[in-house]
């Protein structure tokens, strides 16, 4: 998957988003620094599909198609768009997701999720109150569930606090099973990463 993105907007002069360029590919990790609350998640409605731009274009391997773009495109824990109720026990989530994605949501059903993926024990815990890194890895794994989705755009998640490196890890380590992967989040957080992404790879291409 190559999805290109050039030169969106939305609103008059930009007010809603300003004048925006970026490609996604599949087996990559693509970080984008947006301000303000609703930006990020106008850029991932538009870059989705699911918006069209006041100016500029989105294409998904050379296609035009907003279908295209929303059958393999997943937008998670966007605010007020896909985020879920901080007050709903994580394992309902699960069971919803289950059901989106078209698989058995019965509480068996869920409870082989957690286990599977090693989140049994935060079953109970309200969203609102899950670890930041347990939140973004789970959500993330369940929109994969859906038919046709090979492409994630994670939504400001420095909002939620914790460490960035734990969440842009998991977009890179989702990236290494070939899923297209969007991070959208704030100046500093993508500061951060970026600082210790060259500081990595100075250290892998020093001389041992």
């Amino acid at each position: 998957m190559r999805v290109i993105a050039s030169n969106v907007s939305k609103g008059a002069g930009g007010s809603a988003l300003p004048e925006t360029s970026l490609e996604v590919h599949s087996g990559q990790a693509t970080l984008a620094a947006m301000e303000t609350e609703q930006r990020p998640t106008v850029l991932s409605l538009i870059v989705s599909g699911r918006m069209k731009p006041t100016t500029g274009s989105v294409t998904i391997d050379g296609s035009a198609s907003r279908r295209e773009l929303r059958k393999r495109l997943a937008i998670v824990d966007a605010l007020d768009v896909s985020e879920p109720h901080a007050d709903v026990r994580f394992g309902e989530v699960v069971a919803e997701e289950l059901m989106f994605a078209g698989r058995m949501p019965a509480p068996w059903a869920v409870r082989s999720w957690l286990d599977d993926h090693g989140m049994r024990e935060h079953e109970r815990v309200p969203m609102g109150q899950l670890a930041p890194e347990v939140r973004i890895r789970a959500l993330t794994e369940l929109a994969l569930l859906r038919d046709g989705v090979d492409g994630l755009i994670l939504v400001s998640p420095d909002r939620h606090g914790g460490d960035p490196l734990d969440w842009w890890r998991i977009a890179t380590d989702l990236a290494e099973r070939d899923v297209a992967v969007l991070a959208i989040a704030g100046f500093a957080s993508a500061a951060l990463i970026e600082t210790a992404t060259q500081e990595g790879t100075a250290q892998e291409g020093a001389p041992q």
